[in-house]
């Protein structure tokens, strides 16, 4: 076992097998120490992700070495049979595209590709790319490292049954895919209609059947559709509550409030509000709880009439608030502090003089609908309230006061607000690992001394990065796949770094080579394409 540092809150456990990955998973997942926040195992490595104000680094390393010891007493098939009895059966039209292809390269016959298939029960490994994808084990030995496709398709449809590497699974919907299609399920795999809207976990047992086989009859229910919940509200608000209707939502306006912690096994990541202390800022202007939904807009352009009254604050990057009165006038407002709004008044932010996004808190908090726990909206996996739109009316929920045992503000880690603006530069402090050794020691300085620049093609799932000089690599192949987090540097085959921010994917095959730490990830919310960074190395 090596406990690799993932910043300064995370531990990535590196472990010789999946099966020995899985066993301290059940371990640890049933026993978790106060400020474990989450697990994502996969195929080598187990993430550990912890509160660094509740927990330290050390005693969370002890802890794991304990949970080894006692995997390697108990033994790992041992404490693998304790795993769910949870036994789901997919049924499966054997019509991929792949199916003959594969066949030839086994040397098998279609049928027999079916029949071998079929023969073996799969375990739910662990979760990740898409929500509702679980990698699954333990199937036929024949199809272990299985080659992905040259040239990925662009998109597989949704209940595709593939395999690839040493693995089985299904596309619990469209996405790009370069595995291997052996056939298609009528089963539903991700349902947001469902009390749980994956059908597959980690440690469920899994077993396929052939529908064309004899004797083989599934009666697939017809199980409600989880359709993203949107904003809209047709019709307004109920009588006497405010609400806000958006003339214009600018380039993007998302709902956000902390995320969703602790949905990996769903293959969710915790996504969540960029810029922490400027949502417990607005916040805390209205007097709502640090957690309440705000509006996080990139760029300026909202605009929104009031129809009721309301308090709300604008915090973030600096920048133009007008309010405007129905009868044209215009009112006194600025950023940063608390704005009365009457009925039929009119609210627009404009471009920010500096920085990228605004935060727009309400009174009461914004009263839209909650998936999964949060009103957060993950732009990479589509989970959540919807971006506005023109036309969208949000709701205002009622306020009560701050709850005794709520605090009003709590920044979290942020270390204060830097709003940059093009050829700007900013530093940022980051640890390195998990895995620096995959790059000599040229790359390493490479990073430091090098300034990198934010691309255009930057959102919230990550910063592109520009360099003069890519990042080379000392280690050729492939990575396994494994966790990611907020603040990581992972670096693709072109050597040019992606910085991955709140919507990352829940795990990664290229390795990251420093992880940025949590202090600064609030700078990087307002971090606009034409800024270089500079990374500086800490313990």
């Amino acid at each position: 076992m090596r406990i690799l540092p993932a910043g300064d809150r995370a531990l990535l456990v590196e472990l010789a097998s999946l099966d020995e990955v899985l066993a301290l998973f059940q371990k640890a997942d049933g026993r978790r120490p106060d400020g474990v926040m989450d697990l994502v195992p996969a195929a080598r490595t187990l993430l550990v992700q912890f509160d660094a104000t509740a927990v330290s680094v050390s005693a969370v390393a002890d802890w794991l070495r304990l949970l080894l010891h006692q995997v390697e007493r108990d033994g790992v098939a041992a404490v693998l049979s304790q795993t769910s009895a949870h036994r789901v059966e997919i049924p499966v039209h054997y019509t991929g595209e792949d199916l003959e292809e594969v066949g030839a390269m086994l040397g098998l016959s279609p049928a027999q590709v079916i029949e071998r298939h079929t023969g073996h029960e799969y375990r739910g490994a662990f979760a990740g790319f898409a929500p509702g994808f679980v990698y699954l084990t333990g199937g036929d030995p024949c199809f272990d490292g299985m080659p992905r496709r040259a040239v990925p398709r662009t998109r597989v449809p949704a209940g595709s049954v593939a395999i690839g590497g040493d693995f089985s699974a299904v596309y619990p919907s469209d996405s790009p895919g370069g595995w291997r299609l052996l056939g298609v399920t009528p089963l539903r795999m991700w349902d947001l209609g469902r009390e749980s809207p994956a059908l597959l976990q980690p440690g469920f047992k899994v077993q396929f059947r052939d529908l064309a086989a004899p004797g083989v009859y599934f009666s697939i229910p017809r199980e409600s559709v989880g359709d993203q919940a949107d904003v809209v509200r047709e019709g307004g608000a109920a009588s006497g509550q405010t609400s806000f209707e958006v003339l214009s939502p600018g380039p993007q306006t998302l709902v956000q409030d902390c995320g969703r912690p602790g949905m990996t096994a769903l293959g969710v990541s915790g996504s969540g509000v960029l810029d922490r202390g400027s949502m417990a800022a607005a916040n805390r202007l209205v007097g709502n709880p640090f957690g309440a939904a705000v509006l996080e807009n990139a760029w300026g352009g909202l605009t929104m009439v009031c129809h009721g009254s309301a308090v709300v604050a604008v915090t973030g990057a600096p920048g133009a608030v007008v309010l405007t009165a129905a009868s044209g006038m215009r009112l006194p407002a600025a950023t940063g502090c608390s704005l009365a709004v009457q009925d039929g008044q009119t609210l627009r932010l404009g471009r920010p003089r500096a920085g990228m996004r605004y935060y727009l808190a309400v009174r009461g908090g914004w009263d839209t609908p909650v998936v999964l726990g949060s009103r957060s909206m993950d732009v990479l996996s589509g989970i959540g309230p919807v971006a506005l739109r023109k036309g969208s009316r949000l709701k205002v929920g009622p306020f009560a006061g701050v709850p005794g045992d709520s605090p009003v503000v709590d920044p979290g880690p942020g270390a204060g607000h830097l709003f940059p603006k093009p050829g700007d530069v900013v530093c940022l402090s980051v640890v390195l690992g998990p895995r620096d050794d995959w790059f000599d020691a040229a790359a390493l300085v490479r990073l430091q001394q090098q300034e990198w620049e934010v691309t255009a093609q930057s959102n919230r799932v990550g910063l592109r990065l520009e360099g003069k000089q890519p990042l080379g690599r000392i280690r050729a192949g492939e990575l396994p796949s494994e966790g990611m987090v907020a603040g990581a540097l992972e670096v693709p085959p072109s050597g040019q770094p992606v910085l991955f921010l709140a919507d990352h994917p829940l795990t990664g095959g290229y390795p990251v080579v420093a992880v940025v730490v949590s202090r600064d990830l609030d700078v990087l919310a307002q971090v606009p394409p034409g800024v270089r960074l500079r990374f500086n190395v800490t313990e």
